[in-house]
């Protein structure tokens, strides 16, 4: 049997979309966001403007959703409007870089926050990446039910440790003399506009991960309706608990002590609560880290999943588990590759630009099909439909698309091995439709 089970209901998909994008980003890349910018409302506006650009986008999968409630989510979409050369090197990169690029991010964030406890003083920081994500791999092979407890708890501490921060945060300031937020933009960057761009590389990894509920469509109940119902309202959530958390953080601490940490949650609650503040939100973030990749290691596969099932990667990926029905080999390859490059980068803002440059590169991609849609299956069932199109569409398009190619001018290094490895798709691709050819020629 080879039909992937049923059993992800609107609440628990909602949570896999808002435990996707709460991951560490939100509790780190505040001080590469504000780097060199004066103004507390510029800030905002730039985490603003990522989550309009991220709504843009899931109102625009959500038509695409409804339109293939199939597993595989984005590259279903790819392969139905462009073909299967361009969704296979979807699949490709979302393995080599993407998802098990995200992985390794968070892993390594993971054992970055467990190291400053004293139980786990002198542990390997690398040796606790790669195995909290044996662990996690290994856990979610056991049944799709898995996930979804996973995906309720584990965002719902996420989202109870931005609640917590931000109801102290506003006690405090309430309750002692604290300078107050300033709304005013007078001392905006002197180039806003590579401000924003640049700043966008936090903020499209912090909010990244809306469209995983794409992936795990086939396993949903009523997907038509539930999956693109998900992404909006998690994009929603998100983005308002963003607003609310960065607002806070500018309550309690100046902009350049923003910009100088990677640790701006801890470093926000200390001042609340000098002895041990700083402690409790280490352990919540990393909790909400753990969270986010027991989704990932799950998520993702199912792509590499439908790509097998095409034919168009190895066949031993399109098997699932005899037992918990789970597709057990892409999801132990997915963890080997993130293995990997854990090894391989030694920064992680290198490897979140690695990650984010290709992630919105083809999400862009897959949200101009919608218009090869609206041509060429003028006929076809739409459970949802985009509202105010062609707008909303285009404004998630131009935006993803200048931001990619203020990456490539600016972050150059991650950006342009990401193309390398893009690039070296293509030949990979033509072996396996050779191969996937002969077997439909043999009797």
């Amino acid at each position: 049997m080879s039909e992937l089970k049923q059993k992800l209901n609107l609440y628990g998909l909602t949570m896999i979309v808002v435990g996707s994008c709460i991951g560490a980003g939100i509790f780190t890349a505040p001080g590469q966001i504000s780097e060199g910018i004066e103004s507390q409302a510029f800030v905002l506006l730039i985490w603003a403007l990522g989550g309009l650009v991220a709504l843009c986008g899931a109102l625009t999968f959500s038509e695409l959703s409804g339109l293939f409630p199939k597993a595989g989510g984005v590259y279903v979409y790819l392969r139905e409007a462009y073909g299967d050369l361009v969704s296979f090197l979807y699949g490709w990169v979302i393995l080599l870089i993407i998802t098990s690029g995200a992985v390794a991010f968070l892993a390594e964030l993971f054992a970055e926050y467990m190291s400053a406890f004293a139980f786990l003083d002198g542990v390997n920081k690398e040796l606790m990446a790669v195995m909290v994500i044996v662990f996690l791999t290994g856990l979610n092979i056991f049944g799709i039910n898995i996930l979804q407890v996973f995906a309720n708890i584990f965002s719902g501490i996420k989202l109870l440790t931005i609640i917590l921060i931000v109801v102290c945060g506003i006690w405090y300031v309430n309750t002692n003399d604290v300078e107050t937020f300033s709304f005013t933009l007078s001392n905006a960057p002197e180039n806003p506009w590579k401000a924003i761009f640049l700043g966008l590389v936090g903020v499209f990894f912090s909010i990244g991960g809306w469209h995983q509920a794409t992936y795990v469509a086939g396993e949903a109940i009523k997907p038509k309706q539930t999956v693109p119902r998900a992404m909006v309202l998690g994009v929603l959530i998100v983005t308002v608990m963003y607003l609310l958390i960065n607002w806070v953080y500018m309550l309690l601490l100046p902009l350049p002590e923003i910009s100088a940490t990677h640790t701006v949650a801890g470093d926000a609650f200390s001042v609340i609560f000098p002895e041990w503040g700083s402690q409790l939100i280490s352990l919540l973030v990393a909790v909400s880290v753990f969270g986010a990749i027991g989704i990932f290691t799950v998520s993702a596969p199912r792509v590499y999943f439908a790509m097998a099932k095409d034919k168009l990667f190895f066949k031993q990926l399109a098997q699932l588990h005899p037992k918990y029905k789970t597709p057990v080999n892409a999801m132990v390859l997915q963890a080997v590759i993130s293995i990997i490059l854990i090894l391989a980068f030694e920064h992680l803002y290198e490897l979140m630009a690695f990650v984010t440059f290709m992630d919105i590169l083809t999400m862009t991609l897959a949200a101009i099909s919608i218009f090869v849609f609206r041509r060429t299956r003028t006929n076809s069932e739409r459970p949802v439909r985009v509202p105010l199109y062609p707008i909303v569409p285009l404004i998630y398009i131009v935006l993803s698309s200048i931001f990619v190619v203020v990456t490539l001018l600016q972050v150059p290094r991650p950006a342009w091995w990401g193309m390398i490895i893009l690039l070296i798709g293509f030949p990979v691709y033509f072996v396996f439709k050779k191969r996937k050819e002969k077997e439909e020629i043999l009797p």
